[in-house]
């Protein structure tokens, strides 16, 4: 997950962290710790924000390459 990348586009997009909790149904705590890796979204909560933000280039939020 790139936290960085999600934030610039709901900022590019003028939506708001509330916005956003509220549309996921997601209070800010739970919002905040799968942004920051302490949890995942679903695959509803990942369709739902490329929904909502109209995003392009999803796979650069949600899916960081691993390297081993």
């Amino acid at each position: 997950m790139n936290k960085n990348l999600l934030e610039y586009e709901m900022k590019k997009r003028k939506v708001s962290i509330g916005e956003m909790c509220s549309m996921l149904g997601l209070s800010r705590s739970a919002f905040y710790r799968k942004c920051n890796g302490g949890s995942e979204f679903t695959l509803k909560e990942v369709k739902m924000i490329i929904s909502y933000l109209k995003l392009d280039n999803q796979t650069a939020i949600f899916f960081e390459e691993e390297v081993s």
